[in-house]
């Protein structure tokens, strides 16, 4: 079975910078993981847009993402460049298209676009942002969606919505990527967001490495595609798996193999510690990747 492979960066955001004292060298720690991947078989690195730390928001540095992710375009050659997930409240549609598309040029055409509708409440009301219930923050998104694709596709888009409206926004240059920046959307809402993946995205994250749940998931997906003529096999179907670093090499394969076999074709790896030590993350390039190859 053939499994592809990025590997989150330490952002900040899960309390994985604190032992760094100084933000340079946080700043610095974070950029040798992605170049450490860059040089291996990593297919792309990763980041959360998150502004507080979890489990709870401690007075600890969390580097925003859109500003991480065009400097690692900058300081990595190969590997692509992902968010999961961008949060529409924090970023209104249109200008989001436009970053991203900016994004993906400076990276050459390596930006993995994430969106999702957002989850972190303390996050949103201390920074200012109005905390909306699900039913709209589900519209929103939906909306955000449609959106950010038109930005992508055509040329004088317009929307009115129940939340957004654009009228004729240029956004040029649109992106390197063809036909557009690859679209990848987080959540397993069957009713929403797989209808939007089915629609709309080059990628889904769904399960969070639970195989029956990816298995359920990934089933309703496929229903969506078949409902709206989409090729199921075209998407790409990704999970996430935090390394417990005391299991064995052919743990973490079993654990990866029964993702897989639950219809996961990528899997997005958080590494505990690897901005103080780069060892476990090169085990797992050498030892377990070359297991998944196509």
């Amino acid at each position: 079975m053939s499994v592809r492979f990025g590997v989150f960066v330490p952002q900040g955001w899960k309390m994985d910078l604190v032992e760094i004292a100084d933000p340079v060298e946080q700043y610095e720690a974070m950029t040798a993981v992605a170049k450490v991947a860059d040089a291996g078989p990593w297919d792309s690195v990763w980041v959360y847009d998150h502004f507080h730390t979890v489990p709870e928001p401690t007075i600890n540095s969390v580097f925003e993402c859109w500003t991480v992710t065009s400097t690692l375009a900058r300081d990595t050659s190969r590997v692509n460049i992902g968010q999961m997930v961008g949060c529409n409240g924090y970023r209104q549609p249109s200008l989001y298209a436009k970053i991203a598309s900016t994004v993906d040029v400076a990276s050459h055409g390596r930006l993995y676009a994430g969106l999702g509708a957002g989850w972190y409440e303390h996050e949103w009301k201390a920074y200012g942002y109005e905390w909306r219930d699900v039913p709209k923050r589900m519209g929103e998104f939906r909306e955000a969606v449609e959106i950010v694709h038109k930005m992508w596709t055509e040329e004088q888009p317009v929307f009115t919505g129940r939340h957004y409206s654009i009228d004729k926004p240029i956004n040029e240059p649109k992106g390197v990527r063809k036909p557009h920046p690859s679209f990848w959307l987080g959540g397993g809402g069957e009713k929403v967001t797989l209808k939007l993946v089915a629609q709309y995205a080059d990628a889904c994250n769904v399960g969070g490495g639970d195989p029956e749940l990816i298995r359920h998931k990934l089933g309703v997906l496929r229903g969506h595609c078949d409902a709206l003529g989409r090729d199921y096999g075209r998407i790409i179907k990704s999970t996430s798996l935090e390394l417990d670093l005391s299991e064995s090499t052919a743990d973490t394969v079993g654990r990866i193999e029964r993702m897989a076999e639950a219809g996961a074709d990528y899997v997005i790896v958080y590494v505990p510690r690897v901005a103080y030590d780069h060892e476990p993350m090169l085990r797992f390039a050498q030892e377990v990747i070359p297991q998944f190859a196509a």
